[in-house]
């Protein structure tokens, strides 16, 4: 599965503690993230992950185009909902493609466990489908 994981600046340290906590079922995993915050998840826990641009210079758009091309399987995004962001459209954005394109998204630390957990008990295959589904339209 491909996994983005994005945290605004306020929450890049819980970012940092969820990846450690979680390095063994991540390192099964395509690791995508915004500038920052993926090189902050490399120095701790020294997993591949793909770097996009920082947020507000268009990573989170980035990461949306991933999504509308079925590329992004699970996006883990601790937001910091009490500082305004800049790039808010951009991340309005990518909330509304994780919501048409039926990725799940966490946007804290519970709700990201329990989808890391479930990725690890294999509940995700219904992504699988999706994406044979998705090549067969093409195909046709």
């Amino acid at each position: 599965m491909n996994i983005a994981l994005i945290a605004h600046d306020k929450k890049k340290v819980e970012m940092v503690n969820l990846t450690t906590a979680y390095r063994d079922i991540l390192a099964k995993h395509e690791l995508y993230a915004t500038g920052t915050t993926g090189q902050r998840i490399i120095d701790a826990t020294g997993l591949p992950v793909h770097r996009f641009k920082s947020g507000p210079l268009g990573g989170d758009q980035q990461i949306g185009a991933y999504v509308s091309d079925n590329k992004i399987d699970l996006i883990i995004f601790l937001r910091d909902p009490l500082t305004a962001q800049a790039h808010e459209p951009d991340i309005s954005a990518l909330l509304r493609l994780s919501d048409v394109y039926d990725i799940p998204l966490a946007t804290n630390v519970g709700t990201a466990e329990i989808l890391l957990r479930g990725l690890d008990a294999g509940f995700y295959e219904w992504r699988t489908l999706q994406k044979a589904q998705d090549r067969e339209k093409i195909d046709i």
